[in-house]
């Protein structure tokens, strides 16, 4: 499909760089067959029908972003590290595919000093640096203590205190994103106990945002646009859960475009509700006339302008429709990407 039809203007102005007061403090637009209508997020547990699975990303926001100096030179060099490639968690050595800025190139051989922090570059692989990356008392506590909060390129500020808080889900537990799954920054522990009040499941997968939330689509068309990998795995006791949902005919909701392009994936073959327990990486490109299994609703946050992320929102909701609750989102003040406001879409509508 050509990627001119998923763009449109997107004023400055429109982009959050700061989260809402609270998690669950965002505005709430509901897009449903007929008219769409505006909420609160507080309204969304509410919302949510009795007896679902709602379905989180367990993913946890590495401190990846290294604001480091050039050995040597003492030249500025920054690195994103987006995904690990070699080396145990806790290891004091690992391999690390990155971004990488500096004023001059970064090749292999270069040598870049960032607090605990020492890494090598020592080529390329997948289109990303390779980097090797030393850290005292293991490379994830020099994070910790070294690296920053990777907020995206469109938060144009530098991470504070409050970031390493509120760019981070409340339900996070595994290392390794290099930016949030964003619908769920809007989760609240009032949230999750409203779900739970009204017997509504939770269930948990994990999938690592990785390059491809960074990239917007370039090619003419989508089927020419190349998804990065991501790390993802769907347990057996989410596949039960799933099987669970369909025994007792209640939807799964799935939080995030994160969790659907999982849970797509795990799809069960010849049973495309269902899922399986699986792990692996997934480059799965999901846009207009996709065939959806195991995903009945979807809570998202607006999306960048030629993006896949709003390629999979408006194969799910229709191409048109999304078009033009976009347009009213933005005439009516709506705060847009990572830190913007929330879309509930309770069903699917072709």
């Amino acid at each position: 499909m050509e990627t001119r039809l998923f763009d449109y203007a997107l004023p400055d102005e429109r982009i959050a760089q700061h989260p809402a007061g609270e998690r669950d403090a965002s505005r709430l637009f509901v897009v449903g067959r007929g008219e769409s209508r505006h909420a609160a997020f507080r309204d969304w547990a509410e919302l949510v029908p009795e007896g679902a699975l709602v379905v989180l990303n367990d993913t946890r926001v590495t401190k990846a972003r290294i604001l480091g100096t050039r050995e040597g030179s003492g030249g500025k060099v920054e690195l994103l590290l987006i995904r690990r490639k070699e080396g145990e968690p806790g290891a004091a050595a690992q391999v690390w595919l990155a971004m990488g800025r500096a004023n001059r190139s970064l090749r292999p051989g270069t040598r870049v000093e960032s607090g605990p922090l020492r890494l090598e570059i020592e080529g390329s692989e997948e289109g990303l640096l390779r980097v090797r990356v030393h850290g005292e008392g293991g490379v994830e506590t020099a994070l910790e203590r070294a690296g920053h909060v990777p907020l995206p390129p469109y938060v144009r500020r530098a991470d504070v205190a409050a970031d390493v808080e509120r760019y981070q889900t409340i339900f996070a537990r595994e290392p390794g994103s290099a930016a949030a799954p964003t619908a769920g920054l809007h989760v609240s522990e009032d949230t999750l106990a409203t779900l739970r009040a009204r017997d509504v499941r939770l269930g948990y997968l994990t999938l690592h945002v990785g390059l491809g939330t960074f990239q917007p689509v370039t090619a003419p068309d989508l089927d020419a646009h190349r998804m990065h990998a991501e790390v993802f795995e769907v347990g057996k006791a989410l596949a039960q859960e799933v099987a669970a949902a369909r025994e007792r005919q209640a939807p799964v909701v799935a939080v995030g475009t994160t969790v659907v392009r999982a849970l797509e994936s795990a799809r069960e073959p010849g049973e495309p509700r269902y899922v399986r327990s699986t792990a692996g990486q997934t480059s799965l490109l999901i846009q207009p006339g996709y065939a959806f299994g195991p995903v009945d609703a979807l809570l998202t946050n607006f999306h960048a302008p030629r993006s896949t992320l709003l390629a999979l929102v408006s194969a799910f909701a229709g191409r048109e429709r999304i078009a033009a609750a976009y347009a009213e989102a933005i005439a009516s003040g709506y705060r847009f990407l990572s830190y913007g406001d929330a879309m509930w879409i309770p069903e699917r509508l072709p």
